[in-house]
């Protein structure tokens, strides 16, 4: 039986994983420093918490559910701590990428983080299409990265990646380097970026006179069918004017070198005001 501590049980991430691992059967231990985590814990799953000492003592896996901030001070109280072989989960890559993690050559570290659902998807139950997070009713993808340790522990690790972000369609191994340029490069500097220009331009329009619920179904509607061309999803193409709208729209909105939010030192830099 793998016995898996759970540190930040209490907190929003927290709560979502120990309702899942008490699916499954894992034995966890729940860990959560604040009075107000632990009573959401008792309340959401009916678990209650133990000291961080006694909960990593001899565990096999230890999960940190606490924010990017506090990795760091977190991991250099616990990790010297751990027996050696034991495997610690963290659920983003920018701490370990920033080299937020204590040196300990004899234990595992296993970056896991989730893709969400996707936009486009044929989901019949409403819990699943509702499910826009994930990690309730909707299968979504999972990004996993065994940053140090054993091969034979890449297997446990996405065995615990698929159970705390159940249901679970696709895992992908990526490297942590691959992992940081997903997020925050691609999900959250352009992808989060550009969607908040896109709302701020439905704002300008809706300043300019049209109904907001008017722009709000036009610009959902044409991201729909635009994106679903664009990724794949859908065969078509577009008119000569929509080729034209964009041929011009890119420069005028992007500069010639935004792809260097992709460069190492861009993507570090981002990580670094993260963390």
């Amino acid at each position: 039986m793998t016995t898996v501590a759970l540190l930040g049980a209490g907190g929003k991430m927290g709560v979502r994983l120990s309702l899942n691992l008490a699916k499954t059967d894992f034995t966890v231990r729940h860990v959560e420093v604040s009075e107000a985590g632990r009573a959401r814990l008792k309340e959401a799953v009916g678990a209650d918490c133990i000291e961080l000492d006694t909960a990593i003592d001899g565990a096999d896996v230890v999960v940190f559910a606490v924010p990017d901030t506090l990795i760091g001070m977190v991991a250099t109280g616990v990790v010297p701590k751990l027996n050696p072989g034991t495997m610690v989960v963290i659920l983003d890559a920018a701490a370990p990428h920033a080299g937020h993690l204590p040196e300990r050559d004899d234990i595992t570290y296993f970056v896991t983080h989730p893709c969400h659902p996707m936009i486009f998807h044929n989901e019949e139950t409403e819990a699943a299409r509702l499910d826009r997070f994930g990690g309730v009713a909707h299968p979504q993808g999972v990004v996993n990265a065994l940053m140090q340790g054993p091969e034979e522990h890449y297997a446990l690790g996405d065995s615990i990646a698929k159970a705390i972000y159940a249901p679970v369609r696709d895992t992908y191994r990526v490297t942590v380097d691959q992992m940081a340029l997903l997020e925050p490069g691609l999900s959250e500097t352009v992808c989060a970026s550009l969607l908040v220009v896109m709302r701020q331009a439905m704002d300008e329009v809706v300043a300019k006179g049209v109904p907001y619920d008017a722009a709000r179904d036009f610009l959902l509607g044409h991201m729909n069918i635009l994106g679903a061309v664009i990724f794949d999803v859908q065969e078509g193409q577009f008119s000569d004017a929509c080729n034209k709208a964009i041929e011009f729209g890119i420069p005028a909105l992007m500069k010639d070198d935004w792809k260097r939010v992709f460069d190492e030192d861009e993507i570090m830099a981002s990580i670094k005001r993260i963390t």
